[in-house]
């Protein structure tokens, strides 16, 4: 049994690249400190959502409490906080870095080194935590532990000579992990003072009880019927239950400090937490919070609508539980004339918006769709005013403006040398600026540029994929605003302006944008019985056009043989009728369209 003594206590968490086998190690883990009996063991245990099963991949950071007995006999608590993989949870990454002293470094046999590690080793290192390299698959065939070994010294500056080698999945070398955090890994420091400081590094929404919140406990104690305050909201609550995750939640009496662990306090309001805020107590407060709490800003917009207006109130309820355990994810409302009412999301990135999408149709069961994501443009205007534009519908009359500027982002590519010519087109297609080339070893490459925002946000990803047949990696991070020529593409249908359909895009890549869009608009608007003309502009040039024919009745299927002037007669009378319907005529564009455009981008 654990009695606490700080000394005894171990934080540490899990940092890889996508399906380098972070989850399975941690199942192994649970395994053999017995924290999860051999019946109720699943792979990825603890990625409990389908999605995180499905894709392979880490969404939400779940703590679990371990305790093991090491070889010198005493017992240890070891807390283990499981954090996201993707570029696109950065920040909830940084905050569980922030709740340990150490981190497993997995890197796979085969693979080496790749962009996402880069990423997450340069936020543990610079919160000063112990990393202890673990070189993962070592029973592939391909596996080559010796220059990963090398890779890891020369990419991230590790000593990696002691490096655990081992295989969760066939279970190989996985006591020895254990050993070495015990002794690599620091016990949490000395609590400066007895006043509570805990760290908020998670949270969700249990439906019966509230919001539960997560916490690692830095000095004081927190225990049942205290009163608690939130540093950054300034709210106050009394605790109802504190616990551990084991890795179920397990009610205890006292959270001591360098504990992980968990509380409920009758939190009705999801807004009243934020993740990385600090929490006190009420009546004898810490003067100053924990370091490292920041808003954190979206970069990537998109609108959500229901595609039945009735459904918008359980949108917006599940939009603000799933701000909750999302502290990155922005919500306001807004309107549009094709779609109705709706909500302009702001995300971290593309996956970060595949996963809501997915979360609120399978989570809530929601019909909904999306517009195409845009980036924070900086306008100008002729008046020296500034305005932030995120949403085309917002952009001021192209007269009015004197310029506009864009983000720009800085991208590391990892990829195999062979790969080099395609990435070179592909980053040229985007607009992207080589800074600088680094060989990182005989067989890879690691390539820094500087690209436009809006560029890399829809289909990069998938682009570099395919031209590198899976092996290149990238991740990115903001870099600063530069003027650009972009201009608002409108889409008209029968002359009307739709919203909906609208974008702002380099001037170089209208022409292309605006045809692509208008051609798929032909396949999917159904005739009308007028000609319906389809067109792209900018300002008041028309750039592209696709023109809807008509459905046509033959008015002279009547006519047996005589005059043709019968038949002219006919002919005239249907022109008039099919021009008076063109003035009058409203084309009802199909929801289905709007799915169907997004994709042919």
């Amino acid at each position: 049994m654990f009695t606490y003594d700080r000394k005894r206590i171990r934080n540490f968490s899990i940092i890889a690249h996508i399906d380098h086998g972070k989850s399975t190690l941690a199942d192994r883990l649970l395994e053999l400190t017995h924290t999860v009996e051999a019946r109720e063991m699943q792979e990825q245990y603890l990625d409990n959502m389908d999605l995180e099963r499905e894709r392979g991949i880490t969404i939400k950071a779940r703590p679990v409490t371990m305790y093991y007995q090491a070889n010198d006999g005493q017992i240890y608590q070891i807390n283990l906080i499981d954090t996201p993989g993707h570029v696109d949870f950065a920040y909830e990454v940084s905050r569980s870095l922030s709740a340990c002293e150490g981190a497993l470094l997995v890197v796979d046999a085969v693979q080496g080194v790749q962009a996402q590690t880069l990423a997450n080793v340069h936020l543990a290192v610079e919160r000063n935590l112990e990393i202890l390299p673990v070189i993962n698959k070592i029973d592939l065939p391909a596996a080559d532990p010796e220059s990963v070994k090398k890779q890891i010294e020369e990419v991230i500056g590790i000593d990696a000579s002691h490096a655990v080698l081992i295989s969760a999945k066939a279970n190989i070398g996985i006591a020895p992990v254990l050993e070495r955090i015990l002794t690599d890994v620091p016990p949490p420091k000395e609590p400066e003072d007895s006043l509570l400081r805990a760290l908020v590094f998670d949270s969700h929404y249990d439906p019966y009880r509230g919001v539960m919140v997560y916490v690692r406990i830095v000095s004081g104690e927190m225990s049942k019927k205290s009163l608690i305050r939130f540093m950054a909201t300034n709210k106050s609550f009394e605790i109802n239950e504190v616990g551990v995750f084991t890795p179920n939640e397990k009610p205890t009496d006292v959270l001591r400090p360098g504990e992980v662990g968990y509380f409920v306090a009758n939190i009705k309001n999801t807004a009243d937490v934020k993740i990385g805020d600090t929490v006190t107590m009420h009546k004898m407060p810490a003067p100053t919070p924990l370091p490292g709490f920041k808003v954190i800003s979206p970069v990537v917009f998109a609108g959500i609508y229901p595609i039945d207006s009735s459904d918008f109130e359980a949108v917006r309820d599940a939009l603000l539980k799933l701000q909750l355990n999302d502290s990155a994810l922005h919500v306001e409302q807004e309107s549009s004339l094709a779609l109705g009412f709706g909500f302009r999301c702001g995300f971290l990135g593309l996956l970060h918006l595949e996963i809501v999408f997915e979360r609120l149709t399978r989570e809530f069961d929601l019909a909904i769709i999306t517009t195409a994501p845009s980036v924070i443009y900086r306008v100008t205007l002729n008046n020296g005013d500034v305005l932030s534009v995120d949403n085309p519908a917002r952009y001021p009359d192209q007269v009015m403006v004197d310029f506009v500027e864009e983000p720009w982002v800085k991208v590391h590519i990892m990829t195999p040398t062979d790969y080099l010519g395609a990435i070179m087109s592909l980053t040229m297609d985007k607009r992207g600026e080589l800074l600088k080339t680094e060989t990182m070893s005989a067989t890879h490459l690691l390539l820094t540029y500087r690209l436009p925002m809006n560029e890399i946000i829809t289909d990069f990803n998938d682009k570099l994929k395919s031209v590198t047949r899976g092996y290149a990696s990238f991740d990115y991070e903001t870099d600063d605003y530069e003027q650009s020529d972009i201009v608002k593409l409108e889409i008209r249908v029968n002359e009307e302006p739709v919203d909906a359909f609208s974008c702002l895009v380099h001037r170089t890549k209208a022409e292309t944008k605006g045809r692509a869009i208008c051609a798929k608009l032909k396949e999917v608007i159904p005739q009308q019985l007028f000609k319906v003309p389809v067109q792209a502009a900018i300002g008041g040039k028309i750039v592209a056009r696709e023109t809807i024919s008509a459905i046509t009745k033959n008015v002279t299927a009547k006519c047996y043989g005589g005059d043709i002037t019968r038949k002219r007669k006919l002919w005239e009378k249907q022109k008039e009728g099919k021009k008076k319907m063109k003035e009058i005529g409203k084309v009802n564009i199909p929801q289905s369209a709007f799915m169907d455009v997004l994709k042919a981008e």
